[in-house]
């Protein structure tokens, strides 16, 4: 499965999620990081992002992107919200923010916000048919979200976050009820448009996000701040809520953060968050919420794989893509037979990714190895693949570094006769890691070499797919291809020999 980073630098913390994600799927969380930073407080106060602020933030991030890096993510995306949107130096913040991160930072409206909480929230917890209120409340704002049968059709983004809000009217600790009573008609308002908008009938859930409802449920259900992980959909009535806000409303801050669920920072913080909750259930006439650990940061994570992002390193770039081509010219190869071969390859190694499971610059190689497959023709038609290999590996190729032709060398080698064998010295040579690759990129090289066996570009489409614990490649041709069928059928024994999974080739018209 790709995996993608995550970053969201908001009002109140700087969030990151590595994961895995495959369509269809829960992503697999590979790795995550949340830091406070307060960086709205400035922000709501001044207008400008103070200098404390923005060191704090800047080695979150630095922190962040190593973790990342790590992982080796086939993409990134680092996004900032409320704060940063509202702030009066937000070209110097976000000039030394993408510095540390490793990545542009991007300054998302409150409609893609919203757009990804509810990608976030759909990966983790699907309602494909279900008509769905969806709220999250951030440090700077809060989003409000219809979603039906699996898409928006509605969402606000207002000015309604727990930092902003405790800047702007909590003054006092225990809050005095003016304040109280002016911060709650300051949300009234702001909600109303989006009540009259949405209506108050037919919501088969409403699903709350965010830290502050991850607190304000675990609050209700007595569940530790330490098993946060464990209340994820648990639900809290409109009733629980209303109470849990009143209790509040009359404490202090040390007295908050005694109630379990509720963390040392959050406390601070957890009344707004909590009155926004209540007014929304209220408005809205809601009996209930539930509680979602899903969030931007997973939206991001499924927006990146929605879009295909982090395809382009497991693709030749344009130099290398005319190394390689005019290689292949120079050594009589035919350009339309091995440019097909190439794109076979390159389909194949996306759609077998969570049986492979390898870096996306392998894949790289295997086209570079599927332009050259052939050139040892040059040399001589008796054991070409080994004359493939030997020419591969001995060429001045720009773009490429010694390793990378060795390993693209190796692909040639075994691209027909023998598989990998350890006794072979060119296959004894890899590392361990580069033996198992060129182990496992042999069978699609095999395979796509198959699918133009006849050198005319008779397949025109495919489709492979994982059934029943069956590989099964499906062609689209409006012209024969039995001698491509036959071919890619004799590659799925050396498939079969590594995947240890049966390989089953079809026919279908184009």
């Amino acid at each position: 499965m790709p995996k993608f980073a995550a970053i969201d630098i908001g009002s109140n913390s700087v969030r990151m999620l590595a994961a895995e994600a495959n369509p269809g799927a829960a992503p697999v969380t590979l790795a995550s990081e949340r830091q406070v930073t307060r960086l709205g407080e400035s922000v709501f106060r001044t207008g400008r992002i103070s200098p404390e602020a923005e060191e704090l933030v800047c080695g979150v991030l630095s922190r962040m992107a190593a973790m990342y890096k790590r992982i080796e993510v086939a993409a990134v995306r680092v996004v900032a919200t409320a704060a940063v949107r509202d702030a009066g130096n937000q070209a110097e913040f976000i000039e030394r923010a993408s510095q540390a991160a490793g990545a542009p930072v991007e300054i998302i409206s409150g409609q893609e916000e919203a757009r990804l909480i509810h990608m976030g929230v759909q990966s983790r917890w699907p309602h494909p048919r279900q008509r769905v209120l969806m709220v999250d409340v951030g440090g700077g704002s809060a989003e409000v979200i219809l979603s039906e049968e699996g898409s928006i059709s509605f969402a606000i983004s207002k000015p309604l976050g727990a930092v902003r809000l405790t800047e702007v009217f909590l003054k006092n600790d225990p809050p005095l009820p003016l304040e109280l009573r002016r911060m709650n008609e300051y949300i009234v308002e702001k909600l109303a448009a989006g009540v009259r908008r949405i209506g108050t009938s037919g919501f088969d859930r409403v699903i709350a996000t965010s830290a502050s409802a991850a607190a304000t449920v675990c609050a209700i259900n007595r569940v530790a701040r330490a098993r946060r992980d464990s209340a994820d959909r648990l639900r809290a009535t409109t009733q629980q809520v209303r109470r849990l806000f009143k209790e509040l409303s009359v404490k202090d801050v040390e007295a908050r953060r005694k109630i379990p669920g509720i963390g040392p920072r959050r406390a601070e913080i957890i009344l707004p968050g909590v009155a926004v909750f209540l007014r929304v259930l209220e408005d809205f006439q809601r009996p209930s919420m539930y509680y979602s650990s899903a969030g931007l940061r997973d939206g991001i994570v499924a927006d990146l794989l929605q879009r295909g992002a982090g395809r382009d390193l497991a693709r030749l770039d344009r130099q290398q893509r005319k190394v390689v081509e005019d290689l292949a010219r120079r050594c009589g190869v035919s350009l339309a037979h091995v440019r097909k071969v190439a794109a076979l390859s390159a389909a194949l190694f996306e759609a077998l990714e969570p049986l492979h499971k390898l870096p996306a610059s392998y894949g790289k190689l295997l086209e570079a190895a599927a332009y050259l497959h052939d050139v040892g023709h040059f040399v001589s038609g008796v054991g070409h693949h080994k004359h493939s290999a030997y020419l591969v590996a001995n060429s001045d190729m720009p773009g490429f570094t010694v390793e990378e032709r060795t390993l693209a060398a190796a692909l040639c080698r075994y691209h027909r006769k023998s598989m990998p064998n350890p006794r072979h010295d060119h296959f004894q040579a890899l590392s361990d890691e580069h033996k198992r690759a060129v182990l496992l990129l042999t069978p699609l090289l095999r395979l796509a070499d198959g699918l133009d066996r006849s050198h005319e570009q008779r397949v025109e489409g495919m489709e492979c797919q994982l059934r029943n614990g069956n590989v099964v490649v499906s062609l689209q041709s409006s012209r024969e291809a039995d001698l491509e069928q036959w071919a890619a059928e004799r590659a799925g024994a050396a498939f079969a020999e590594v995947y240890k999974l049966p390989l089953t080739v079809v026919r279908g018209r184009k």
